[in-house]
């Protein structure tokens, strides 16, 4: 609901297409405003339907107040079906205010996360507050403005009663938690020098901070030729004299969105904050608190981005509860989303408390009664299931949408049948991988790419609109959460679980990298479409279903998969087997300055496709980054290599490959072989180094002072020939 007043614009815009939404209107008496924004539709007297199914992307309406009036926005909820493409989607509103600021004295805050407010208090620029917190209350700390520091002490107010300072030690913090700073999830506390909980972070919107440096001191100003400035050590000591705390000249503290960078030679440097208006940090009190709080007065570099602002505290009820979340953004501009559970996490969850943020999700990395080696051999030896609903699914539609993923992907898109999955790469112009995915082909116009990278869809819609296809791209993730069944008895699982109709593959009958649509149980039963794909190395299914169907088709799996000896399996685990199977991973094997030959997929690339086979002098048809990848085939530089280790050290990611003192490639992934029993790595390498049986050495410490001795090996380092996932 947004208010209006006169000569105020709403514009509304459905950014994918077939968007559905139902505007209504309040006037100033209580009655229907439509009027007043212009709309004077017949039939339109409790509200309008703007937009539709085949509304393009981007599509807007304008309207423009004559009066003041409350205006409701509303996206039409939906549920889709497994084989439809056509989920709910996002609106975008835009106001522009006539008289921007006339009615706000201060900047607007977002709103409350939950009434009442036990304390809502503004700390002004260059200022400190002090305020007592009791146990299990929540302290939100808000940036008003954005790119603000905010300094943060907390001290136990029981032992302060008894005369004992104990207040926030980051030194100790970052050693129990193993962190430069506590973040949501299972390492999220702040302790004293005893160390003793004081604070949980549940959710932080920035996830940039400092704890090594000190509250700004007059020290430092003064040797920065500005003796008299105000300065957060100062602000806190008159803060906290009433309590009996004694004042110290510098106090070390958490610099909330104090953006600093250690550099070559260990040296510490800073940048303007990431944090933008609204963005906030939200803590829990684990035992009664005396907490302060500053809004950092630097001026004088990019501390605060040279222009000091406000910052605001909210302190709520312990009887509330809130989400442990972080936050991500698709885009820079765009509004930040919540981490979020999938629609499998309270069944997983009854089994662990062992998870990681991945992706704008919580996933589980391992699982209390088994442990990453247990659900390994699980899945090697019998069948496992993993969640893996954070992938990111797009509907891709309409008399287009063939021609635009054969412009998008490496692969001949043109070949894929329906019922068939491919796997292909997703590339820049400079030949460098966004992405990589798979495209599900449910009809002549009807394809569903898969990929880890949300910023797929809008990178999808942009080259629609470069090219002037009429295709829709629809996000559709919030519509399907997948569970993957993995392991040589996989087969017998799902064959037990899903029925199919006479028009479909049977699971008995689907073959590797096809798919079928089915139910749960019978022909009532909830409905999913099952693939042949995995990321194990193994045998295996991916069930996809609508996040309502989460429980049955969770519940139905682990019935059917108990007397195979059916284990969970998390992302620990995970790693391991797509190491072990040569499975490439984004950020590590491939980034968009790596191509998909160096990533080890050079499989994926069809340069020639769309060529007929008879006409050897037909250019085929055109992709983006094809010249490029074309270019970097002919010449290519770095190849990617399985490496054997010697010794029982491992590989990280990261790690240098040298011949001698040369460095020739660098670990993309590596961990410890249980298969094999020894380390192993995958590692990019330049392709004169990369010949079966050369030895290498793995640098640490600087990557001279210690080495690793390392073989180049065949790779995948199991099952190379695919014979597990094809049986």
């Amino acid at each position: 609901m947004v208010a209006l007043a006169g000569d105020d614009v709403i514009e509304i815009t459905d950014p994918e297409g077939g968007g559905r939404c139902e505007l209504r209107a309040l006037g100033r008496d209580g009655t229907n405003g439509l009027r007043v924004i212009g709309v004077h539709r017949e039939g339109s007297a409790d509200g309008v339907q703007l937009f539709g199914r085949w509304s393009p992307a981007g599509a807007a309406v304008r309207f423009v107040a004559s009066d003041d009036v409350a205006v409701t926005i509303a996206s039409a909820p939906r549920v889709m079906a497994v084989d439809e493409h056509d989920p709910p989607s996002e609106l975008r509103v835009r106001v522009t205010r006539a008289r921007p600021g006339a009615n706000l004295d201060t900047p607007e805050l977002p709103p409350p996360l939950a009434l009442p407010l036990l304390l809502d208090r503004r700390v002004d620029r260059a200022t400190a507050t002090v305020y007592e917190v009791a146990a299990g209350q929540w302290v939100q700390i808000i940036d008003v403005e954005g790119r603000q520091c905010s300094d943060l002490l907390a001290f136990n107010a029981r032992r302060l009663h008894d005369g004992v300072e104990r207040g926030i030690d980051p030194t100790t913090t970052r050693t129990l938690v193993g962190s430069l700073y506590p973040g949501p999830g299972l390492y999220s506390k702040y302790y004293d020098q005893d160390m003793q909980p004081l604070l949980e972070v549940v959710r932080d919107t920035v996830g940039r901070h400092d704890t090594f440096g000190l509250a700004c001191t007059a020290k430092y100003y003064e040797d920065m030729g500005y003796p008299g400035h105000a300065n957060c050590s100062e602000n806190f000591n008159a803060s906290l004299a009433p309590f009996g705390i004694e004042p110290r000249r510098g106090w070390p503290a958490v610099n909330l969105w104090y953006n600093t960078l250690i550099g070559p030679g260990n040296t510490i440097s800073l940048d303007e904050p990431w944090s933008r208006p609204g963005d906030y940090v939200l803590l829990r009190a684990l035992t009664d608190l005396v907490v302060g709080s500053s809004a950092c007065p630097d001026d004088i570099d990019p501390t605060n981005a040279w222009n000091p602002t406000d910052v605001h505290v909210r302190v709520y009820d312990s009887g509330r509860t809130f989400t442990k979340a972080i936050s991500h953004r698709v885009t820079p501009d765009a509004d930040p989303i919540l981490t979020q559970d999938t629609a499998f996490a309270p069944c997983w969850s009854e089994l662990t408390r062992r998870v990681t943020e991945y992706r704008g999700f919580w996933l589980p990395t391992s699982f209390s009664s088994e442990g990453a080696v247990a659900e390994y051999w699980a899945c090697r030896e019998r069948a496992v299931v993993i969640d893996l609903s954070p992938l990111r699914k797009f509907e891709v539609t309409g008399p287009d949408a063939e021609p635009l993923l054969q412009a998008a992907l490496t692969r001949d898109v043109r070949k894929l049948a329906t019922g068939q999955v491919v796997y292909s790469a997703m590339c820049t112009e400079t030949g460098g991988m966004l992405d990589d995915v798979t495209v599900f082909r449910l009809g002549p116009d009807l394809f569903r790419v898969v990929g880890g990278d949300e910023h797929d869809g809008v990178w999808l819609r942009e080259l629609a609109e470069k090219l002037g296809y009429r295709v829709w791209v629809r996000h559709s993730t919030s519509q399907l959460h997948n569970l993957a069944v993995q392991g040589p008895l996989s087969r017998a699982i799902v064959r037990e679980i899903v029925w199919t109709p006479p028009g479909q593959p049977s699971v008995d009958e689907l073959r590797w990298f096809r798919f079928t649509i089915g139910r749960i149980g019978g022909f009532n039963g909830p409905a999913l479409l099952v693939s042949r794909t995995g990321y194990s190395g193994e045998l295996g299914y991916e069930l996809w279903c609508h996040p309502n169907d989460a429980r049955a088709v969770w519940d139905a799996v682990w019935e059917a998969g108990r007397p195979h000896g059916l284990s969970p399996l998390g992302l620990d685990a995970l790693d391991v087997l797509r190491i072990e199977a040569g499975l490439v991973f984004a950020g590590y094997e491939f980034d968009d300055q790596v191509d998909p030959y160096e990533a080890g997929i050079g499989f994926a690339v069809a340069l020639d496709k769309g060529r007929p086979p008879d006409q050897p002098d037909h250019p085929g048809d055109d992709f983006v980054g094809r010249d490029a990848l074309r270019r970097r085939r002919a010449q290519p530089q770095r190849v990617l290599v399985g490496l054997e280790l010697a010794g029982n050290e491992t590989a990280g990611h990261g790690d240098p490959v040298h011949l001698g003192r040369p460095r020739v490639g660098v670990v993309t992934s590596g961990c410890r072989s249980p298969w094999l029993g020894t380390n192993i790595a995958l590692a990019r390498v330049a392709v004169e180094e990369a010949a079966l049986g050369t030895e290498l050495e793995i640098g640490k410490i600087d990557g001279h002072q210690k080495r690793i001795p390392a073989r180049v090996v065949l790779f995948p380092f199991y099952d190379p020939g695919k014979t597990k996932p094809r049986s």
